[in-house]
């Protein structure tokens, strides 16, 4: 098992290299990589590996929608809310219905097993997609009208609704005397107490953070710790009560963004460093799911449904959309980035052939499929289409995590040490703030502009024992400063 996460590592970042020198999204490198090291394919990922890889593979994805809870803004969430849960069901419905329109002529199927698999092929891969739109939100792009956060919010739901409908056709199909509207009535249920769920955890931590001093790294294992609680309590309540555990991860993050946004910035940085490795593990072993054999089963029959689903998914996320104020061009990059399939494809595609579904080995087939299909066109058509549709606000709060990049500064709790004088110092307050500019002297345009600052201030812990008491220190950092480093010292102690 060493060695396989050791091949993970290695060839995971030498793949993601590869991919990103030429213009394409890293983690189709990973993909690739898992698909070729995985037991259908060279078969050296060994068989522990392979058993604890579902573990895995969903402590990853706890990583990234953690971070994509520490992104959630409440206005964003409002300007874009309407639209969201309208994306989460319409074009699911739109895709199931086209499935069930060609899959039982091209595949021999009836109309229920073709309900199945459009069930299954419905589903948006947040694996994908989440990392590709925090990406741009950590650019400032599409800032203005909340687009990366309205994708973010309705794939997270979409993937709720599509596998409740998933249960009741395999439901039926079993015989099982389902009340199919006891059944929907399960998704706002399982929406709202998956909320509630990580709501609660998230004010009780907002409160233990702003209590007690802990450094970040303590900070960042609790909350990942109760997030992988919430999965754990969704598979408890499971046959009593339905609980949506992975937007409860995120509902952690966006509670303690809300009450202690320096928290959560703290936290959200050790979270990107985090994901630096669980990013790898997620994609390889998602790669290392798929079965290239089983997939060629599926032909140019199963990748003839695929399109035709995704042709009524994009009409649906179309219409989604109406009365939005996105132009056509930014409809369009949401429709994309609507097409990836990979992380629920690959978790439950398998799931009707152990029911014993006459064509479960067919909806397999297509399951796989659509993962290689999908996740690398989509993952491509996000990063192309967003870089030239998505907006760049002017004044867009995220120049400065552009700017906290660039220079690597602190958040408030952190400690830093002086290379000039070796004394320590904590970061007890900081501001972001826009400041004027003059334009250069001569220039065509004399009127200042705004550029982002942020603005921090030390106190010596020695001078006092009262923190904010005794000598403290005060700086604006801009893009024109040099790097934070190169006078001072992050201290990274528990």
């Amino acid at each position: 098992m060493a060695f396989s996460l050791a091949l993970i590592i290695v060839f995971g970042l030498g793949a993601d290299y590869l991919f990103s020198r030429i213009k394409l999204p890293g983690l189709i490198g990973m993909l690739i990589v898992g698909v070729l090291a995985g037991p259908y394919m060279l078969n050296i990922m060994s068989p522990e590996m392979m058993d604890v890889s579902g573990d895995l593979r969903k402590i990853a994805l706890i990583v990234i929608l953690l971070r994509a809870g520490f992104e959630l803004r409440r206005d964003a969430l409002r300007r874009v809310g309407r639209a969201t849960v309208i994306m989460s069901s319409v074009p699911a419905v739109f895709e199931i219905l086209g499935v069930m329109l060609v899959a039982p002529k091209l595949l021999h199927m009836t109309y229920l097993e073709a309900a199945i698999l459009g069930s299954i092929l419905a589903a948006v891969s947040p694996a994908v997609v989440v990392p590709l739109m925090i990406d741009f939100m950590d650019k400032g792009r599409g800032s203005q009208k909340g687009i990366p956060t309205l994708i973010l919010g309705a794939s997270s739901l979409d993937d709720v609704f599509v596998i409740v409908l998933f249960t009741v056709f395999l439901g039926m199909y079993g015989g099982d005397q389902t009340n199919i509207l006891i059944k929907l009535g399960e998704i706002p249920v399982s929406i709202v107490l998956g909320i509630i769920v990580g709501i609660v955890p998230g004010y009780f931590l907002y409160k233990l953070f702003t209590k007690y001093d802990w450094r970040p790294p303590k900070r960042t294992m609790l909350v990942m710790g109760i997030a992988i609680v919430l999965t754990w309590l969704e598979t408890v309540c499971e046959n009593h009560v339905p609980v949506a555990s992975l937007l409860g991860v995120m509902a952690i993050g966006f509670i303690i963004l809300e009450k202690s946004e320096p928290v959560a910035h703290i936290i959200s940085q050790k979270l990107k460093k985090l994901w630096i490795f669980a990013e790898l593990l997620l994609f390889v072993l998602v790669g290392a799911q798929v079965n290239i054999h089983v997939a060629w089963k599926a032909g140019l029959a199963g990748t003839l449904v695929i399109f035709i689903g995704l042709v009524f998914r994009s009409v649906g996320t179309y219409l989604s959309l109406w009365g939005t104020p996105f132009d056509w061009k930014e409809k369009l990059f949401c429709v994309v980035s609507y097409i990836p399939k990979a992380t629920v494809q690959a978790a439950i595609g398998a799931l009707p052939l152990a029911a014993g579904v006459v064509s479960g080995e067919v909806i397999l087939a297509v399951a796989v499929l659509s993962i290689i299909l999908t996740a690398p066109i989509g993952a491509i058509g996000i990063v192309i289409f967003g870089e030239k549709v998505l907006d760049h606000g002017e004044l867009s709060i995220y120049k400065f995590k552009e700017l906290r990049e660039k220079l690597a500064l602190p958040h408030v709790g952190e400690r830093v040490r002086s290379r000039h004088s070796n004394r320590i110092w904590k970061v007890i307050e900081e501001k972001e703030v826009w400041l004027e500019e003059p334009s250069p002297a001569g220039g065509p345009d004399d009127a200042p502009r705004m550029i982002p600052a942020v603005y921090l201030r030390y106190w010596g812990e020695e001078t006092s024992n009262e923190e904010g008491k005794g000598k403290t220190l005060s700086f604006y950092y801009t893009q024109q400063d040099p790097s934070f480093q190169e006078h001072w010292e992050i201290l990274y102690d528990w």
